[in-house]
């Protein structure tokens, strides 16, 4: 519960962020079949583990990243409505891609020894380009680094983050890297993410 209610506070103050920029590629940006694609997912899988393998990246240390895509958003809400037997209100859906509109948004777990490990940390997404261009790095809209993370069992702490990025320069054939850097720009995580392979 605790992971949810800080995602959707994430998203809202994602919406509320600086302004956006242009409209983002066409799978970033979904069109009525697809709404009505995702939410029809959302439903099928309420009860069903493991519906986001396709949204779900793991670096080599274990540690996870979740990407909400446009469509990931829908199916996640149409997954809660039908888990509490509510149906999404009209205009619903249109809304939640609103708060989330030119965003790409990521949840990251994290894994440190010391409770304060994550608050200084700072990611960015790095764009693969041809092997003869350099790739690009595109800076964060939202940053929220959980400054109290959970207590592991092992004695180290699980801190639960989210960052959106403007997907403005991206597509859906994206191949990216989200690498988080510490307080002194050193890489201390880093996530493959293609875009390619997820709705």
């Amino acid at each position: 519960m605790r992971a949810r209610a800080l995602a959707c506070a994430a998203l809202v103050a994602c919406a509320t962020a600086a302004g956006a920029g242009a409209s983002a590629a066409a799978s970033l940006a979904l069109g009525e079949p697809e709404k009505r694609e995702a939410l029809a997912y959302g439903q099928r899988t309420a009860h069903r583990e493991g519906f986001d393998a396709e949204w779900r990246v793991t670096n080599g240390a274990g540690e996870t990243a979740i990407v909400l895509t446009p469509f990931h958003r829908l199916v996640i809400a149409a997954r809660h409505a039908t888990f509490r037997g509510k149906p999404l209100k009209a205009g619903e859906p249109d809304r939640l891609l609103r708060e989330q509109k030119d965003r790409l948004v990521v949840w990251v777990e994290l894994r440190g020894q010391q409770e304060d490990f994550a608050r200084q940390l700072v990611p960015e997404l790095v764009v693969a380009r041809s092997p003869a261009a350099q790739d690009r790095v595109v800076k964060p809209a939202f940053v929220q680094n959980e400054r109290t993370p959970a207590r592991r069992e092992d004695g180290g702490y699980l801190a639960r983050c989210v960052y959106a990025f403007p997907v403005k320069e991206l597509a859906g054939s994206s191949r990216l890297a989200l690498v988080v850097r510490d307080s002194d720009g050193r890489e201390a995580r880093r996530f493959a993410i293609d875009l390619s392979a997820m709705r």
